[in-house]
């Protein structure tokens, strides 16, 4: 039976639960669940922190976890990450009084305040920096203003708390950081539950990626048509009743469906319809 650790809290857990979900897997009903078993799927679930998840995976006693890339690399478990999973973006900066600090080179004999201490030691080391790290757990911004630190090390999304504390983004990004899928290093990267759960995953985010796009059009437009719509491998061209006129059936990325439907329209493709994709296998 595979082993699988999911968030059991924070901003991982809902949008993991929801695409394990649309994945076939069975889900807890009651937060306070710490284990289920799907039986169906010979799956058996554990609902941990998400900062211990790496620590498990990488322990052995577990065989995937679902964390993200952030508190990967800050746990410096022995694990690596086998898929993103496009959710829970997020980017590390480090920021700073407005003028104080200018690029990575000013970091020099700073300290830095933080809560993912190991991201931020070994980006410094990477760099050849030699500031100090102080770790804090939550609300860094205030640490400058309490002479905690002289720069900080956050996510950054709008930016907003940093203006709030009278502070500004200094430098390039630390990293960027979503939720993914990670094993133990050295692991059996041909274990076949741990593909078919992979392939799973990447058929939810196929998904959610894509719409199918039907139309009619006349079988001189069909190449414009087609270069419009080349779906994955070929889009599928049916004659119709009517002669001189196809059927054409092809995945389309789903940000571009309205334009692609427009070009169609302007090249005299009709009855053009999208619907969603529920589940795919590619």
């Amino acid at each position: 039976m595979l082993r699988i650790a999911v968030p059991n809290k924070g901003s991982l857990s809902g949008p993991a639960a929801e695409m394990l979900h649309e994945a076939g897997y069975q889900q807890r009903r009651e937060s306070k669940e710490l284990r289920i078993v799907d039986p169906v799927n010979e799956v058996e679930f554990f609902y941990l922190r998400p900062r211990d998840i790496a620590i498990y995976v990488a322990s052995g006693q577990l065989d995937i976890g679902l964390t993200g890339r952030d508190l990967l690399i800050d746990s410096g478990a022995e694990a690596e990450e086998i898929l993103p999973l496009g959710f829970a973006r997020s980017t590390f900066h480090y920021a700073a009084k407005p003028g104080t600090i200018s690029g990575l080179a000013d970091l020099a004999g700073k300290t830095v305040a933080t809560s993912y201490e190991g991201i931020v030691a070994a980006h410094l080391a990477e760099h050849g920096i030699d500031a100090s790290v102080v770790h804090l757990d939550g609300a860094v911004e205030t640490a400058i203003q309490l002479g905690v630190a002289q720069v900080i090390a956050d996510v950054v999304e709008t930016g907003t708390s940093l203006r709030n504390a009278g502070l500004e983004v200094a430098g390039e990004p630390i990293m960027k950081s979503e939720a993914v899928v990670i094993r133990r290093t050295g692991a059996d990267a041909d274990d076949l539950k741990v593909q078919q759960f992979l392939r799973r995953l990447q058929g939810v985010l196929v998904a959610r990626t894509y719409v199918m796009m039907d139309y009619d059009c006349r079988v001189e437009q069909l190449e414009k048509a087609v270069a419009l719509t080349p779906g994955l491998e070929s889009p599928t061209v049916s004659p119709l009743h009517n002669e001189g006129w196809v059927a054409v059936r092809a995945m389309v990325p789903a940000k571009e469906a309205q334009r692609i439907m427009d070009d169609l329209y302007d090249i005299g493709a009709r009855a053009i319809l999208t619907t969603a994709i529920h589940a795919c296998r590619l």
